[in-house]
Formats: C-alpha cells, structure tokens, sequence
C-alpha cells in the first residue's frame, strides 16, 4: 500500500524532534539577549547623559566661580583707594565735560571754546538732562579737589558750588554744569 505518508523511525524522529527544540530555544535566547543587550545600552546612555549633564553643570558653577575670584582679586590689587580732597595738585591735562543746564542755545559751545582756549580738554559737550540749574556746578568724577578748583578759578565759579561725586565710569576728571548765572561768569564778561 502506498500511502502518502512516510515511515519514519524512532530515531529519525527523535532528531526531528530535538533539532526543532534546539533552534526553537537558539532563537528564543537570541532574542533575550538582543533585549537585555538593548535595555544595558538603553540604562547606560541614560546614565552617560546624567552624567554629562551634571559634569557640565559643575564645570560652568567652577568657571563662574573662578572668574568672581579672578574678579574680586583683580580689583583689590589693581586699584588704590581714592582719596577725596587730598589731591592738592591739579593734573597736567584734565579732562572737561560741559553740559548746558540752563537752556540758552550754543552757552556749552561757548563755555567749551572758553576752556579750550586756556588749556582743558573738553572731552565733551552737550545739554544737562534738565534745563532748571539756577547756579553752575562744578563736579569732581575722580577725587582730585584740585582739579575742580582749577576749573572752578578758570570760570569764576564760587567753590561752594563744587561737588564730589566720585564715578569710575567716567573717564574724566571734571563735569561743569552751566546754571542760569551763566551771564555772571568768566566765559562771558
């Protein structure tokens, strides 16, 4: 009888049997190590990026740190405390800003030529930031009496109108401040 079916032997199925159990368990321990692999990558770039982040973090609190020190250390050795008032000789050049405060067109122009003309460096001009200054000023920027007081002497300015406000922003010595007595002054007589 031919039949369609073929007879095997216990022994033939036996391999049948463990080679499709063996592969069966190959392929499933591949893939359990694939996965384990990819979760290992998956918690160590996580942690990587952790870590790289608090690194940088750390880094910038250092460099911040180090520059306020650098800072600070700077500024203790670079400069020496001003002393007000107690500078009694003029510079050889000082440094002038004339800022009109009382309004009258072309008064810091004129002011400007005035001290030009007897030596000042008049680093710049301009208007006061309101036009309601009944005296003129005389403002000293670095501490050093003399200098005003030259101006002050040059322009005819009574020295109880002259100010110290000491502001190493600027960078220059004197700011004159033309007040409605103009008219009173060296400049225009």
């Amino acid at each position: 009888m031919n039949s369609i079916f073929v007879k095997f032997d216990n022994r033939a199925i036996a391999r049948l049997f463990f080679y499709l159990f063996r592969c069966d368990k190959l392929i499933k321990r591949r893939t359990k190590i694939k996965k384990s692999t990819n979760d290992v990558d998956l918690r160590t770039s996580t942690q990587n990026l952790l870590l790289n982040i608090i690194i940088f973090v750390l880094l910038v609190v250092v460099i911040y740190l180090s520059y306020s020190i650098f800072l600070k250390l700077k500024l203790e050795v670079g400069t020496e405390p001003v002393s007000q008032g107690n500078n009694l000789t003029p510079s050889e050049i000082i440094q002038v800003e004339v800022l009109n405060g009382c309004g009258v067109s072309g008064l810091a122009d004129r002011f400007t030529d005035y001290l030009r003309d007897r030596g000042f460096d008049v680093v710049n001009k301009g208007n006061y930031i309101q036009f309601d200054i009944e005296k003129t000023m005389i403002i000293d920027r670095m501490g050093n009496a003399a200098n005003t007081k030259e101006i002050a002497k040059s322009l005819g300015v009574n020295e109880s109108n002259i100010i110290t406000q000491i502001n190493e922003d600027y960078f220059l010595d004197v700011s004159v401040i033309i007040g409605s007595d103009y008219y009173k002054l060296s400049p225009l007589k």
